[in-house]
């Protein structure tokens, strides 16, 4: 079994900095980076356009560029530290990660070289997990290792720790919340140390940071992302492991759930995905025969629709007025503000970007936008 991918060239070093530098300056998230890249064609360009961009956006004061110093130090630090920060397409990038649309512009990955690119399936669910649970969680994983598969989930608590614990040997994957050197929680270090003999740990974040509410959900989209499918064993309403699904199936990949007993409030979501059309697992078979057609086709990074899209920066303030006036607390999408502001695409791409330069636009997930 293997999961092929067309890989571009590894980025310059000085590209690598440049790229850094953008993705760590203020009000530049992933998408946002993509949109400049796209227009500017590479991020020094785009950091030289940042503050006059951020001040068409309403911006009272310039936001701050991340330094080269800054971005020389990090990387030197991450090196230090056995962490490479890579693009997409490079080799140690999982391509399915790859080819979302806010894939991380630089992901520092360590562990053993050859983990990224191996077929992953994604194992989460409670923190607060049933004996019963804990012990499928550790065969299921078992039974995937067993079949080829890289097991990937986020060292938390319950459920993924038992995925990770029973994987060591055949390799699994951490997707962490904050930096490399911030594991949350603490006590799972000696468990990350043990899997990065043969799998490896990811984090978007940069080293200290100290990983918040926020960032959990963040951390989801790269677990399902790089996954071709997520399994929910264990889950309760409303928690983390169905925000992990529904970005799942947002992406594209499969989603399956473990029944569990109705009287149990810690299956009541997993029960709840099986209702609402997820497959249900009860054997590493069901995930692996569902996988299979999957892994038959290659995985093609291609450019995004937008992304030749150009922006247009002769923007007359009363237009730019005209789609602010569509905004609001209430998320709305791409599409809507097009056709109800009556500007073409370009224009309203532009001053979303700009918007979000000064800190005034938060991005929702299937592609809504609202004002902050």
């Amino acid at each position: 079994m293997h999961d092929r991918t067309h890989f571009t060239p590894d980025i310059t070093e000085s590209d690598r900095i440049d790229r850094l530098r953008l993705i760590r300056s203020d009000n530049v998230g992933p998408r946002t980076f993509n949109a400049l890249i796209a227009h500017f064609g590479s991020a020094r360009e785009a950091l030289e356009h940042l503050p006059e961009l951020a001040r068409r956006g309403g911006a009272s004061r310039s936001g701050r560029i991340f330094g080269e110093a800054q971005a020389r130090a990090e990387i030197a630090a991450s090196q230090r530290l056995g962490v490479t920060l890579v693009a997409p397409g490079e080799a140690a990038y999982p391509p399915r990660l790859a080819t979302l649309e806010d894939a991380p512009p630089l992901l520092g990955v360590r562990g053993a070289s050859d983990v990224m690119g191996r077929p992953m399936i994604a194992i989460v669910g409670s923190r607060n997990a049933s004996g019963a649970g804990l012990k499928f969680a550790g065969q299921l994983a078992r039974d995937l290792g067993d079949a080829g598969f890289v097991v990937i989930s986020g060292l938390a608590r319950g459920i993924d720790q038992a995925a990770h614990r029973a994987t060591v040997a055949s390799g699994t994957v951490a997707v962490l919340a904050g930096g490399h050197d911030r594991i949350y929680p603490p006590e799972h270090g000696d468990l990350l140390a043990a899997l990065l003999e043969h799998g490896g740990a990811i984090s978007e974040m940069p080293l200290g940071h100290v990983p918040r509410a926020h960032d959990f959900p963040r951390r989801n989209r790269l677990i399902s992302g790089a996954a071709l499918g997520v399994v929910v064993i264990e889950a309760a309403h409303r928690s983390g492991s169905l925000i992990t699904a529904r970005m799942a199936a947002e992406q594209g990949r499969e989603v399956f759930a473990v029944p569990g007993s109705p009287l149990d409030p810690r299956t009541a979501g997993t029960n709840d995905l099986i209702k609402q059309g997820a497959a249900l697992v009860t054997e590493a078979s069901d995930v692996i025969s569902a996988l299979q057609p999957i892994l038959a086709r290659p995985v093609v990074l291609e450019a995004r629709e937008d992304d030749d899209a150009p922006l247009d920066f002769e923007i007359d303030p009363t237009v730019r007025d005209r789609i602010v006036s569509l905004l609001g607390p209430s998320p709305i999408s791409l599409d809507d503000l097009i056709r109800m502001s009556g500007l073409s695409p370009a224009l309203v791409r532009t001053v979303l970007l700009e918007l979000d330069l000064a800190g005034r636009l938060e991005r929702h997930g299937g592609g809504l936008v609202s004002l902050v």
